[in-house]
């Protein structure tokens, strides 16, 4: 059985199959998810925290794959076409994957803050928050 932050995930991401992000409601989330509003608020915080938790879970499933195609049998030139048939399915097939790679976040993806900078060491730092 799914916890009530997977269930949440899940219905967060299937409310962007219907709509842009701006017009998903935490609280049809939480209904969705079979969770009150206060569980989701408990649980991310709010909005932001629930879009984070979004593009993590994207970013965590696509390296995932990465990692898989990384094993597969044969020698490095397999492996990378294997990691690179994988990337190109991610991105055909995510949204989020693929605003995750190119840094394209169509206005109806939740994604970084405007604010939001890349440092030279990789790591996304939004100003006033943590990384």
């Amino acid at each position: 059985m799914p916890t009530a932050r997977d269930a949440l995930l899940d219905a967060a991401r299937a409310a962007l199959t219907t709509r842009p992000w701006p017009a998903v409601r935490m609280v049809e989330v939480a209904a969705a998810a079979g969770v009150s509003r206060q569980t989701l608020h408990n649980e991310f915080g709010g909005k932001d925290g629930l879009a984070r938790a979004l593009v993590r879970r994207a970013a965590d499933g696509y390296l995932a794959g990465v990692e898989q195609a990384l094993g597969t049998a044969g020698g490095t030139g397999d492996r990378l076409a294997a990691t690179a048939a994988w990337t190109a399915r991610a991105t055909r097939t995510d949204d989020l994957v693929r605003g995750l790679l190119t840094g394209c976040w169509e206005g109806r993806l939740p994604g970084p803050a405007p604010s939001a900078t890349l440092t030279l060491s990789g790591i996304l730092r939004i100003p006033g928050g943590a990384a």
